[in-house]
């Protein structure tokens, strides 16, 4: 049983927890709701890139890599390829993210190109329509890692909302039955019951959800430490070697029959070519995943020399990295199709409800648990109700 002080302390926690990140939790709820669906969504607008209508008996033919990457640089000859991969939906469509150069930027674009003739589909709508607009609120409130890095630090919080609310909960029932509902009572008793109630059933997806999007946030810091303490180490031998220009570069279907070779068994997830975030100056790298719904999320990379197509190095991503690669998935409901989706979307609606109705209960707070009433000390001037909810520790950090 918890003393007066920790519930104090407790209360003190949840309340303020809860209310400096409740606006951003709403908005990271109310965006991320349409993306659970982006697939649907975005062909539902016409967003989705479709592989022509071609003769059943190509499907499975494949043109080089070279082929592909050639037709989509024509595209846009004054640009450089950074990554290369196969559509996750269509495996007839690769995909080409060109950009000024190789280092990261917000000013790129993605084509569309058929694996079986060669030739450019078109290019994804990068930028625009609503589903992006969705993303990078999202992602980063269009501040790139400063908002990612923000919304991390929201995350977090509401991880600790989340454990001080379960703290309150228990001394809270003490009076109540399980899940009940004082229907009898005043409109925001009947929200705090409401409040509660639906806090615990979707505690453990708001807290696995929560912590999944906290990691995602530092996603670019994470690969950055793993290229300075991995792999600086197995490019020492290129240490004085300068940067390996397009010209220099060998068959580009080379390097992918090395790394087919070693990865037996598995796709190709994505490309990094040289100089790009993922790779280095003087490799493809290739990004290799299994057939599984949770291995094709565990990636291998296989660094292939750009210029010789051999296999330089296989590293094992470190726990770090393959922890940030089980929670993306898994903070957007993709692993189990459908039914999962709609699950998903259904505990998001809820966790809006609980939101939306604690933010209602602070603003609709008894005036004298507004100035200062402890838990469990009656307000004189309060009305029943409200001398009822002050007893309660849920009550007064609501």
């Amino acid at each position: 049983m918890l003393s007066s002080r920790a519930i104090r302390i407790w209360t003190w926690l949840h309340k303020w927890t809860s209310l400096i990140c409740t606006l951003f939790m709403l908005l990271l709820c109310l965006t991320g709701l349409p993306l659970i669906f982006h697939h649907e969504i975005g062909h539902l607008l016409g967003d989705e890139v479709e592989a022509p209508m071609l003769p059943a008996a190509m499907d499975g033919q494949r043109v080089s890599l070279d082929v592909m990457a050639r037709a989509a640089n024509a595209q846009h000859p004054d640009m450089v390829i950074q990554f290369a991969g196969e559509n996750e939906v269509d495996p007839r469509l690769w995909w080409f993210t060109l950009a000024p150069t190789p280092a990261p930027t917000d000013n790129f674009k993605s084509v569309a190109v058929d694996a079986r003739t060669g030739q450019v589909v078109r290019e994804y709508r990068v930028g625009e329509g609503f589903m992006d607009l969705m993303l990078r609120l999202h992602v980063d409130m269009f501040a790139g890692l400063p908002g990612k890095l923000f919304l991390g630090l929201m995350g977090l919080l509401l991880l600790i909302a989340l454990v001080s609310g379960v703290m309150l909960y228990a001394p809270f029932m003490r009076k109540l039955d399980f899940g009940e509902v004082r229907k009898d009572r005043s409109t925001r008793v009947k929200w705090l019951d409401l409040h509660n109630l639906i806090g615990i059933v979707t505690l453990v997806w708001c807290f696995v959800v929560g912590a999944t999007g906290m990691i995602n946030t530092w996603a670019e810091l994470l690969v950055q430490y793993w290229q300075y303490d991995k792999v600086s180490a197995l490019l020492a031998p290129y240490k004085d070697q300068p940067l390996l220009i397009a010209a220099e570069r060998g068959p580009l279907q080379a390097a992918m029959d090395t790394a087919m070779h070693h990865g037996a068994n598995r796709k190709v997830s994505f490309i990094a070519f040289p100089g790009t975030s993922f790779s280095s100056p003087h490799h493809n790298t290739f990004f290799l995943k299994g057939a599984t719904p949770l291995t094709s999320r565990l990636l291998q990379p296989l660094l292939i020399d750009a210029r010789t197509a051999q296999l330089t190095a296989a590293p094992e991503l470190p726990w770090y990295l393959t922890g940030l690669l089980v929670s993306q998935p898994l903070h957007f409901g993709d692993y189990g199709g459908m039914p999962m989706k709609i699950l998903w979307a259904l505990l998001d609606i809820a966790t809006i409800v609980v939101l939306g109705s604690g933010l209602y209960l602070w603003i609709r707070k008894p005036q004298g648990a507004r100035k200062g009433t402890r838990p469990g000390v009656r307000a004189a001037d309060a009305d029943t109700d409200a001398r009822d909810e002050t007893k309660d520790p849920e009550a007064a950090a609501a």
